[in-house]
Order: structure tokens, then sequence, then C-alpha cells
């Protein structure tokens, strides 16, 4: 008679340890401990694989070596992340990056940029005046940082006046316009 190794994972299941698994079903991944599922997430959620996988290590039920073994993961991105996991806890993976400060951009220039672009200067002339590329004036714009770029349309001719001898008369040509 064969000998039975429990536990006994699902089939399709690619082991972790001898305790945990994982399988793919459909768009979800589910690991398992045993023959329970314990955690699942979406298929193309990496900061949920990156946390549970770092669970799983800090809690000492997996090792750096068996997360990548088992997926193919590159060791120093598994120690990114179990460090982040130690450092910031589940919400390191979750919280926005923060936003860095430009060297370009900084406060005073900010202020110049925007005296300028609220008296109506063009963003081409408040680049040259405040040595900011005029990309990162837009993405500034964008953020909300800037106040939005008056447009000015150039004064437009005054449409010339028709008379009763130019107007249009049914069946015959119009004719053309200056």
């Amino acid at each position: 008679m064969p000998e039975i190794q429990l536990p006994v994972f699902p089939a399709g299941s690619v082991e972790i340890t001898r305790e945990l698994a994982c399988r793919t079903e459909d768009e979800r991944v589910v690991y398992y401990n045993g023959h329970l599922p314990v955690f699942t997430h979406a298929k193309k959620d990496l900061a949920s694989f990156r946390l549970f996988t770092s669970q799983l290590i800090v809690q000492g039920s997996a090792t750096q070596g068996d997360i990548s073994k088992a997926f193919g993961v590159p060791l120093i991105s598994i120690k990114r992340a179990t460090k982040r996991f130690r450092e910031e806890g589940a919400k390191g993976f979750f919280a926005p990056k923060p936003r860095r400060e430009g060297s370009k951009l900084n406060a005073q220039k900010l202020e110049q940029a925007r005296l300028l672009l609220i008296h109506g200067q063009p963003l081409p002339v408040v680049s040259q005046q405040t040595g900011v590329l005029t990309d990162t004036l837009r993405k500034a714009i964008a953020a909300g940082r800037l106040p939005p770029v008056k447009k000015t349309r150039p004064p437009t001719p005054r449409s010339v006046r028709r008379d009763k001898f130019t107007r249009p008369v049914p069946g015959h040509p119009t004719p053309p316009q200056r």
C-alpha cells in the first residue's frame, strides 16, 4: 500500500514549503496551508503578493529562498519587500510613494512663476524668466501647484458687413469672401 504524505495540496498547486502551497484559479492566486485556503489576491496584484510572502518570511513559515524558488522572483526583491514589511508594516505596500521635491522648481521660483502666470504671462515667457522648463511648469499646473495659464486669443478682424447687394440669392453662387 502506497504511503500518503500529508498535507495534500489541491491539484495544480506549487509547493512553497512542505506545509504551504499556492495555485492560480481563474485570475486569482490562492495560498493554502495544507488543504485550507489562507489568503487570496488578484493575479496581477503585486503589492498583495509582496505583503503575504513577506508575512510568511517574518512569521517563520517560509524562508526567502523558499519564496524565491517557488515563484522565480529574484532574492533581492524578496529581501526588499521583507525589509519594507518589517519597517512599515502592511501599509508600506499600499501607501502612495512620497513626492520628492524638485530641484528646479523650488519655493522661490514657484512663487515667481505663480505671479507671472497670474499677470497673464504666457508659459514660454514664464519659463525664460524663471529658468524652469515649460514641461516642469505644465506638470506643476496639472498638479495644482500653479494657477492655469490664461489663454489669450489674437483679436479677430471684424466680419465684413454684408448689405443687400452681397446677400446670397437662392440659385446663384455666393461670392468669395476676403
